[in-house]
């Protein structure tokens, strides 16, 4: 097993700031970069699912991927966002990508043409064998149309030294608890779901890779951080806490109450590409008013 301290703690799926024009607006992602930093954050995931990666161009998603790099400047690691539906272009992607300044790469269970089991098992053993850094694993079912069970996930875990660890997002805790009790020394369960992120860290997750927290980052990294050292009187508060609005950023999907949120703070233009759109004026109001008695 690779070393993965690293990938323990608060992880933020960064978002992309987008001009009225939907152009790329770096200075606004290297404020929300400086915030996460400055808010106790422990690793940037870069150009995952939050970023809408899926809607940018290779030249973009070089350029954003080397502003991210020179402007987080070593202070934290930096997981890279690398998965796909075709696994000879995503193992071709990692053999031309630049990994300098990159601590992993976070790989997402392909989407859309849903494979087996034995699929997607033979598909990690060749991202794994391909990558020069460590592995994480994303499993996200609702978003794939897919679930990498834990028996597979075990099997990864025991079969390829480089996968380190997964990010769980099935919302399954009967599945993670498996996972849990049963994977190897050293693999790591991270919550993708910043709502069940507390439970997941009782559990024995070693974290979360975090949406909530390119807003919130000093309070979700305070949780998580006092969960844990299993300090219940401090963590539990501030889950209570940020659970209302945990909970409304995902209603109208994922990065569009973040975004919402991020507008709502003076941080960015609430601009999405399509196929995604803004929020609602309804879900913007009541993130806005969820925030506000948050603030108080």
């Amino acid at each position: 097993m690779a070393n993965n301290k690293l990938f323990t703690g608060t992880g933020v799926a960064l978002i992309t700031p987008f001009r009225k024009q939907e152009t790329i607006d770096f200075g606004k992602l290297e404020n929300i970069i400086e915030n996460i930093i400055a808010g106790g954050a422990d690793y940037i995931v870069a150009l995952g699912t939050t970023s809408e990666a899926a809607t940018m161009t290779a030249n973009e998603l070089s350029t954003v991927q080397d502003f991210i790099v020179e402007n987080v400047a070593g202070r934290c690691p930096i997981v890279l966002g690398m998965g796909g539906n075709n696994t000879l272009h995503v193992t071709d992607t990692i053999a031309r990508t630049n990994f300098d300044g990159i601590s992993g790469i976070l790989s997402v269970t392909p989407y859309y043409n849903k494979p087996n089991q034995r699929g997607l098992a033979q598909h990690f053993k060749c991202i794994a064998e391909a990558s020069p850094v460590p592995v994480l694993l994303y499993n996200v079912p609702g978003r794939t149309g897919v679930n990498l069970t834990a028996d597979t996930t075990l099997q990864i875990a025991a079969e390829c030294p480089n996968v380190v660890g997964i990010k769980e997002a099935s919302g399954n805790l009967g599945q993670v608890m498996e996972i849990i009790h049963n994977k190897p020394a050293g693999f790591k369960v991270i919550s993708g779901d910043d709502s069940l992120t507390y439970p997941m860290i009782a559990l024995g997750a070693e974290g979360v890779i975090s949406v909530i927290a390119n807003a919130m980052p000093r309070e979700m990294s305070t949780m998580v951080k006092a969960a844990m050292k299993g300090d219940l009187k401090k963590a539990l508060p501030i889950h209570y806490r940020l659970l209302p609005l945990m909970n409304a950023i995902f209603e109208e999907g994922n990065p569009t109450g973040i975004k919402a949120l991020l507008e709502i703070q003076g941080s960015i233009s609430n601009v999405l590409r399509l196929p995604l759109v803004k929020s609602s004026k309804q879900l913007y109001n009541k993130i806005a008013s969820i925030y506000e008695k948050i603030k108080q």
